[in-house]
């Protein structure tokens, strides 16, 4: 397990040495453990910097949406609002939209869209956004 760990904590050093953005690690939807990331993940891009990180889950029969706002951004900022949901393609919706103000992570209501073509959506409330790929 501690090999795993330094494993994981090397992998995730090596983006910052070569100049690409570091992967936000997502724990699991709220209600549910099992969940797995489907689909890239999208970044929300604000005043020139990476606001927050957008990535698409499923589980527990579910898909779940997530939103990461990252460190850079809030060490430099002392307030924000943002979105995630589910964008369901199949019926031109939102499903399980949350939004929060001065959260780190937001997670989605879990969507019963499993059988639906998704994606995650995350948002500035009147700003930037950005979608995930469309998962069938």
């Amino acid at each position: 397990m501690k090999l795993a760990k330094a494993a994981l904590a090397g992998l995730l050093a090596v983006p910052a040495v070569v100049g690409i953005p570091a992967v936000a690690y997502a724990g699991s939807a709220p209600g549910c453990s099992s969940t797995v990331q489907i689909g890239t993940t999208a970044h929300i891009y604000s005043g020139g910097t990476t606001f927050a990180s957008a990535k698409q889950f499923k589980g527990c029969g579910k898909n779940w949406a997530y939103l990461y706002v990252w460190s850079g951004y809030r060490s430099t900022h002392s307030s924000w609002n943002a979105c995630v949901a589910v964008g369901d393609n199949t019926s031109d919706s939102l499903e399980g939209t949350q939004c929060r103000s001065k959260s780190t992570e937001i997670w989605s209501l879990g969507a019963n869209t499993l059988a639906h073509c998704t994606q995650a959506i995350g948002w500035i409330p009147d700003g930037a956004s950005a979608k995930t790929s469309e998962r069938c």
